[in-house]
């Protein structure tokens, strides 16, 4: 099992999305070709800028393809708690299974280790997750994948 650890603090000057902007963005990492006969994904080289058939299949590729899905992440966050003016911060424990052809399954939220225990956030980041895609393990073989986001409001 490979485990990848990201403190996915957003740390920007910017101001965060507005409402709208925040759902656009969530809309757009998780919208996915879908193949003709409808079991799969179709593939797309480029995810969020990357192109996942260039890079090699390590921890490191792991974590940069999750780093690239890191605004979406922070879009569910804020969208479903900040903006309800709570001041909650804390962790979601993910989990998913990277398939030999990159695509992800069983994508979740640990909710018993998490600290963040919001259902709607849960369901928005595990949408995100399933969206994304890897670069195909050279054993062609099922990875499990344990992924924590580290969340705080954006000021």
């Amino acid at each position: 099992m490979i485990s990848v650890t990201l403190l996915a603090l957003c740390l920007t000057a910017d101001p965060p999305p507005k409402n709208d902007q925040m759902k656009d963005l969530v809309k757009s990492a998780i919208s996915q070709p879908i193949a003709t006969d409808g079991t799969a994904p179709a593939k797309e080289e480029k995810k969020n800028g990357l192109d996942v058939s260039k890079l090699p299949f390590t921890p490191d590729s792991i974590k940069q393809v999750v780093v690239s899905f890191q605004p979406q992440i922070q879009a569910c966050y804020e969208e479903h708690l900040a903006a309800k003016n709570k001041a909650v911060e804390g962790t979601l424990k993910t989990s998913f299974v990277i398939t030999p052809e990159g695509f992800v399954k069983n994508a979740k939220v640990n909710v018993k280790t998490s600290t963040l225990k919001d259902k709607n956030v849960h369901s928005c980041v595990t949408t995100v997750l399933s969206a994304m895609e890897f670069p195909k393990p050279t054993d062609r073989k099922e990875h499990p994948i344990e992924f924590p986001f580290n969340l705080k409001a954006q000021q």
